[in-house]
């Protein structure tokens, strides 16, 4: 039931999620109510039920009658499922339980220290996730990277690293992974004279050194860069694309960043047995 509430919670800041992908590229106010993308006629209040309007309405929009993008609720459902995994990833990685601290010895003050730190952690990982999926999705429909979820990605990572016990020389040498991670990614846009990379990726490869560290950012980067070039490859054969066609970078860093972010036991294991033959 607990993880039910949860998915609900998802899918409703999905569907939030669906306006800042649409308006915020396009510099559009973010306040205002829903509208239809054919007619521009604003959406009654039981059209803005997440998912469940959308298959009441058979994907058309109540008054024009034309298709609705399956965009609006593929986010609802990504966003509400990775809400459920940063639960449960959460739950595996979180510090001690508070009441168990309490039966153990432990103060008052430690305990809900240790409830203050837990929310910080879940509420960092889960408006992580949520940039994570404007990003994906703003780049691949506007081949744009706002810069305004970019710094609330930033934030949030930063916010992260605090819950993890932050120093300033656990902040420098985040920052110095920033530089190392972006690195290859700014000698990309700068030789390609941004035709082969943007500048936003730049930008998002910084904040992904940031919260992952040296190893992570360029293991979330070369991930991004496998996946792009997997996918290109398909599209090509499917003639869906050219082999100069542009294709946004940013939904396979995004790729990337999570599989690090969210593998990281997992990957640091594979890279040990790489490094040890």
């Amino acid at each position: 039931m607990f993880y039910l509430l949860i998915f609900l919670l998802g899918i409703a800041i999905g569907s939030f999620l669906n306006v800042l992908i649409d308006r915020l590229p396009q510099e559009e106010t973010i306040m205002g109510r829903s509208h239809c993308d054919h007619c521009e006629k604003e959406l009654e209040w039981n059209d803005l039920f997440p998912i469940f309007s959308y298959i009441y309405l058979k994907g058309k929009c109540r008054r024009c009658k034309k298709r609705l993008s399956f965009f609006y609720p593929m986010v609802e459902l990504i966003t509400g499922a990775m809400f459920v995994g940063v639960l449960i990833f959460s739950s595996n990685n979180l510090r001690g339980s508070p009441i168990a601290m309490l039966k153990y010895g432990g103060s008052i003050s430690d305990s809900l220290l240790s409830i203050h730190t837990n929310f910080l952690y879940v509420l960092a990982l889960l408006g992580i996730v949520s940039c994570a999926i404007v990003i994906f999705f703003a780049d691949f429909k506007y081949q744009i990277i706002p810069d305004s979820i970019q710094v609330a990605l930033f934030s949030f990572s930063f916010l992260f690293l605090i819950t993890q016990g932050i120093t300033p020389q656990i902040f420098l040498d985040h920052v110095l992974a920033s530089f190392i991670t972006m690195l290859p990614i700014l000698l990309l846009f700068l030789f390609t004279k941004g035709k082969g990379m943007g500048f936003g990726d730049v930008k998002l490869a910084f904040t992904m050194g940031f919260l992952l560290g040296i190893v992570g950012g360029l293991a979330a980067v070369y991930i991004g860069f496998i996946a792009g070039a997997v996918i290109g490859i398909i599209l090509i054969l499917l003639k869906r694309k050219k082999f100069k066609s542009k294709i946004a970078f940013g939904p396979f860093l995004i790729i990337g960043f999570l599989f690090a972010l969210f593998f990281q036991a997992q990957l640091d294991q594979i890279i040990r047995s790489f490094y040890s033959y």
